[in-house]
């Protein structure tokens, strides 16, 4: 039993602003989220008077703000009653629990408050198990109800009682402590019902919080009890962070006390928000998931005489192999009957052909021709109605069976050529050089499961061989009731021998999937002897299910080719994995808005620069669909190939900006280029219109750069600036497209709050923290694309650089050489010094004879041997094939063959030539 209310919940961090906002503060005080957070709480709730007979509280002003009064009464729980003014002035009468949560950057406030007017004047909702019940006073003359904010306190486990219980004697009517007739009470119909329905007395029937929040109780460690179970229903309005620190808020709220309402000074309840019914109430297993059940075609009329497992005799003998029939295509007027005997050869015997009854002439049939049309029309308009819900292939498969079954058939396979999950196309026909291998994509029966699925399992290969096979691929087959004798034979001739023992005794239909001209599969339908066998209108009726089907199941499979073509020009275009890069660790994550393209316009870069610098780049092209994907393509090999060019961010931008005015007016785009350096620690950025980034501290607090917006590319005539920032290491910066925060109705502000409002982990990886502000943030009804990219900084200790000004002088090669070596000694790199000295000094060489001023070497340890070698001179060296007699040509063949990797870049002035060796292990 718990009291269900409206919270409102706000969050203050140590330096004193605001860092959570929920919708029900909203609600209550007036003030938006996008406008609060990252503010200053002093001064947001004004004119509240300080509570009489507090101690401890410090002498204030006649009027007071309400968060420094609570930040003066809360030193690690409290609370009580305290008036709040609004945004509009108005004077609000509000309920407080507050409780001091240890932070990583020291201690937070954390505030849950809700309006108390609208309590006592009868608006109060009692959960009661499933139940929900209004607190009403009773008597003559309507009276407000007293309620006033408690703490529960924490109980020891396994006594019974704590802030999951009432303090009456169990879930019967709830009472003022006085008797007369002012007591209030909950009314329920009887208190055996109550009982019934909460289970055991005392305990909240609603859905285990864990199931409701994602979370296990092993998540929550050692806290099992009641009270962590209380202070669980909270997880649904706590703010948004990761699971690891609000598991540890839980903790601290279920040790502090759990928020209580105190009800005529008598009656203690639990709180527990509506957002937690809510959840609760839509959990897998409520009632809202019962399934429907359909309606089977009756069965016919039998003729009279003794039956076998419940069903009549037939009139003729359908047990023989005669009956192994082959059902024409609609239009057609005979099929050939497939005959044969004990003394006949092959697999079902001979062939001849025989007239085929039309499907509305059943000689022997007792069954009205009216009714049976009307249950085949209403079998075809639910195939019409439940098949091709979606173009995903199994999922098609899946409610072809169970359209039918049980009301058509009491077992439904469907099988598909296996090469719809190839690149190629299907065969136009059946007639494959040697086999058809198909897969059983769905099955579904009518039972108890084991013996079907052992016999039919679902994804199973089946080679099918295709000369002399009756019947074919595409051929229909209808078979009354399978001979016991025939039964292995027609179980091989289906590929599924294993399914012989099963077939005796019942009725079997084969339809082929044909779609376009194309033979797709086969659907098999099942009938148990208990059931009418199959005839000739059931043959139609399957041969039209099956058809109709078959057109969703190529809709899926022509789905399937585009999706993968355009996933085959997304990753062309988009980096497939973070480069590993020195001081850095990056996670990026595409998501298209654009579900059938599957590409749009969003882009994400990281590229390795000289000095062991990175260039993290994140973009958005105006529109959607392939036509952005084409600019985007542009832009981003535009972006890689200026980034070699290493020019600072603002004049990238700015040549990009002149690219898209030569390619075309409609080329617009917004983008953000940031250049980290993990040597120096800093962070130069530059903005084309986008949004800005978010940089996180070591200590997980986030906040938005601040940096000079510009203008998007292709606008023109507006300047780009360059900003510089220092970054510790720890620190994270995540990048992102407009499409991860923009929030539909309320703009992009409350969307970046949101971003800013996840705290980000030390413990985490890129990769957790993508996810985690995926699933907090992003909303699968917004239909823009997003990009995202999280890096964290964790630069390059200064023991594994090292750096050497060498003067533009033959002598100075021979000193290279020396300092090169010198140095891998004391790193322990003696086994690569041999290599290392002989391209340093190749390359040394080189840089002098075309340096004017000086020449750079730099040597890094970075998971690798780095060695870079800078001068002045602008242009690259070429590789050149030497002679076996030349002198000169060869130094950078040397490097070529000597390397893991080398290559050259140009710099803001002159050039670098850098190579990689591997660490010995």
């Amino acid at each position: 039993m718990a009291a269900l209310l409206r919270l409102a919940v706000l969050c203050v961090d140590p330096d004193g602003r605001i860092s959570y906002w929920n919708r029900g503060a909203e609600e209550l005080f007036g003030h938006r989220w996008e406008h609060v957070f990252g503010q200053r709480a002093s001064g947001l709730l004004t004119a509240a008077r300080p509570p009489a007979g507090v101690a401890g509280l410090p002498s204030a002003a006649p009027h007071q703000d309400t968060l420094d009064l609570l930040d003066d009464l809360t030193h690690s729980a409290w609370a009580g009653a305290l008036a709040a003014t609004d945004r509009d002035g108005t004077l609000k009468d509000v309920l407080w629990w507050t409780y001091r949560i240890a932070e990583p950057g020291g201690r937070s406030l954390l505030a849950l408050a809700t309006h108390a007017k609208p309590l006592r004047t009868g608006s109060l909702r009692i959960a009661l198990g499933g139940r929900l019940l209004p607190y009403t006073a009773e008597g003559p003359q309507r009276q407000d109800i007293a309620v006033a904010a408690v703490l529960s306190p924490a109980t020891a486990p396994g006594t019974g009682s704590g802030p999951g219980l009432g303090s009456g004697p169990g879930p019967g009517p709830i009472r003022r402590s006085g008797p007369g007739p002012d007591a209030a009470a909950v009314t329920t119909e009887a208190t055996t019902e109550a009982t019934t329905s909460a289970g055991t007395p005392g305990t909240p029937d609603t859905p285990d919080p864990t199931e409701a929040t994602g979370t296990t109780s092993a998540d929550h460690g050692a806290d099992t009890g009641p009270d962590a179970a209380a202070a669980a229903h909270l997880s649904s309005v706590l703010p948004g962070v990761s699971p690891g620190r609000l598991r540890r808020i839980v903790r601290q709220i279920a040790a502090l006390g759990h928020p209580a309402l105190e009800i005529d000074g008598g009656t203690r309840l639990p709180v527990v928000p509506h957002e937690y019914a809510r959840i609760a109430a839509t959990a897998p297993g409520t009632a809202s998931g019962t399934a429907s059940v359909r309606k089977e075609l009756p069965a016919a009329p039998q003729p009279a005489g003794p039956t076998v497992m419940g069903t009549a005799s037939p009139v003729t003998d359908l047990s023989s192999a005669a009956a192994l029939t082959a059902v024409p295509l609609p239009g057609l007027t005979g099929a050939t009957r497939v005959t044969g005997g004990p003394g006949s050869t092959g697999a079902a015997g001979g062939t001849e052909a025989a007239p085929f009854p039309a499907a509305h002439a059943e000689p022997g049939n007792g069954r009205p021709a009216g009714n049976a049309l009307d249950e085949q029309l209403a079998l075809l308009r639910e195939t019409g109605a439940v098949v091709g819900s979606t173009l995903d292939l199994h999922t098609t498969a899946r409610e072809l069976c169970s359209v039918t079954v049980p009301r058509f058939a009491d077992v439904a396979s469907v099988l598909v050529v296996d090469q719809l999950f190839a690149e190629n196309e299907p065969p136009q026909d059946d007639r494959p050089a040697k086999a058809v291998h198909v897969r059983r994509v769905a099955i579904a029966h009518q039972g108890p499961p084991g013996r079907w699925e052992a016999a039919l399992p679902e994804g199973e290969l089946v080679a099918l061989p295709a000369d002399g096979v009756v019947p074919r691929l595409g051929d229909p087959v209808l078979v009354p009731v399978v001979d016991p004798a025939l039964a292995e034979d027609i179980a091989a001739d289906l590929g599924v021998p294993s399914l012989g023992p099963l077939l005796p005794g019942h009725s079997l239909i084969v339809a082929p999937l044909t779609a376009r001209g194309t033979v797709l599969g086969r659907v098999c339908f099942l009938r148990g002897p208990g059931r009418r066998p199959f005839d000739a209108r059931d043959a139609a009726t399957a041969t039209e299910i099956v058809g109709r089907g078959a057109v969703h199941v190529d809709n899926a499979r022509l789905h399937r080719l585009e999706s993968r073509a355009a996933a085959t020009l997304q990753r062309s275009m988009m980096p497939t994995r973070p480069p590993r890069l020195p001081g850095v660790r990056i996670a990026h994550h595409y998501r298209p808005g654009d579900r059938q393209a599957q590409v749009g316009g969003d882009w994400f870069d990281a590229i390795q620069l000289p000095g062991g610098r990175v260039a993290l780049i994140v973009g958005d092209v105006m529109g959607h669909g392939l036509q952005a994907a084409a600019v985007m393509g542009q832009f981003r090999t535009a972006v890689i190939t200026m980034a070699a060019l290493d020019l600072p961010p603002a004049q990238l931008l700015r040549h990009l900006d002149n690219l898209a005015h030569r390619l075309g007016s409609e080329h617009l785009a917004t983008c953000v280029y940031a250049v980290y350096d993990p040597i120096a620690r800093t962070l130069t950025l530059a903005n084309a219109g986008h949004i800005p980034p978010v940089l996180a501290g070591y200590d997980g607090r986030s906040e938005l750069l601040r940096i000079p917006g510009g203008a998007p590319i292709g606008v023109g005539g507006v300047p780009f600036e360059t900003v510089e920032i220092p970054v510790p290491d720890g620190s994270w910066l995540v990048l992102c497209t407009d499409g991860l925060v923009e929030v539909r109705g309320q703009g992009i502000d409350a969307g970046l709050a949101a971003l800013c409002a996840n705290v980000i982990e030390p413990q985490q990886t890129p990769e957790d923290v993508c996810d985690q502000i995926l699933s907090r943030v992003h909303s699968e009804d917004r239909r823009d694309d997003v990009a995202l990219l999280v890096a964290r900084f964790e630069g390059i200790p200064p023991r594994d650089v090292v750096r050497w000004t060498l003067r533009v002088d033959d002598s100075e090669v021979a000193r290279a050489r020396e300092l090169t070596r010198h140095q891998l000694g004391l790193w322990g790199l003696d086994r690569l010094a041999d290599t290392a000295e002989l391209l340093v000094s190749e390359l040394v060489t080189n840089a002098i004879r075309a340096a004017s001023y000086e020449v750079e070497l730099r040597v890094m340890r970075v998971g690798k041997l780095l060695v870079e070698v800078s001068d002045d001179n602008h242009n690259l060296p070429q590789l050149q094939p030497a002679e076996a007699d030349d002198v000169r040509g060869r130094g950078l063949a040397l490097v070529s063959h000597l390397s893991r990797r080398w290559g050259t870049s140009r710099k803001a002035v002159g050039k670098v030539v850098w190579f990689e060796l591997p660490l010995p292990s």
